[in-house]
């Protein structure tokens, strides 16, 4: 497993966020504060309503905080515009879902090659990275497979060869063994380690104790505060 080499990738100090609820404030996160080395694995665990969501959707800047401070890989993020903030999610952020999020009429390359399509990469650069992505998750044979005639596991593969596909420094996984199986939810996290090994910084959110296990480091939220914060060491 990789070592995290002391660089802290994510610094989240003192962050409050609330929701209105009709005319009615509804505080979701109360001072939260969170450091992530680069190259760290870290699960964030919760039940149902604890913060958990809205925390992952912050440090994946695909929301915002009402006050406190964010800071990712030296870029503040507190305060930056909606450009600024996609253009951060699309070189620093790869998103891995439960529902795996695959166009279901195009094979999975294409499916990889969405982000690239987006940035407008060049079709023959697209396809050797896209190849080369499915390749590290083990799904170069099921290049030209439609995800109907994949397995969930399979499906969920394709997802992270997209998430990984223009190299982000950070994969922000929410609940991605929420809807498999409990083999191929472990081979999924072996995917995580390995990538984790390769030197990407992993935040994942789950509710199953087993997934988070193979974390270095679980974050537990609780009415909207961090609750426990324990590494593998103290694991054991």
């Amino acid at each position: 497993m990789a070592r995290a080499d002391g660089y802290q990738m994510i610094r989240l100090h003192n962050v409050h966020k609330t929701y209105q609820r009709g005319s009615l404030p509804v505080p979701v996160l109360r001072n939260v504060s969170v450091n992530i080395k680069k190259g760290e694995f870290v699960a964030i665990m919760g039940p149902s309503g604890s913060g958990k969501s809205t925390l992952l959707n912050i440090l994946g800047c695909l929301d915002t905080a009402d006050s406190g401070s964010y800071i990712l890989a030296n870029k503040i993020i507190q305060g930056a515009s909606e450009d600024d903030l996609a253009e951060i999610r699309n070189h620093w952020l790869g998103f891995v879902f439960q529902s795996f999020n695959l166009i279901p009429r195009i094979d999975a390359q294409r499916n990889v090659e969405l982000p690239m399509v987006y940035a407008g990469i060049l079709p023959a650069v697209r396809q050797k990275r896209a190849f080369a992505a499915l390749k590290i998750v083990g799904l170069a044979d099921r290049a030209k497979h439609i995800p109907a005639h994949l397995s969930g596991g399979q499906q969920q593969r394709v997802a992270i060869a997209r998430a990984i596909v223009n190299d982000p420094e950070i994969i922000i996984a929410d609940e991605p063994t929420g809807a498999l199986d409990s083999q191929a939810s472990h081979e999924i996290m072996r995917l995580f380690q390995q990538l984790q090994a390769s030197g990407k910084t992993i935040v994942m959110v789950t509710h199953e104790d087993e997934v988070a296990a193979f974390a270095q480091r679980i974050i537990r939220v609780r009415d909207g505060e961090i609750s426990d914060n324990q590494d593998e060491n103290s694991r054991r």
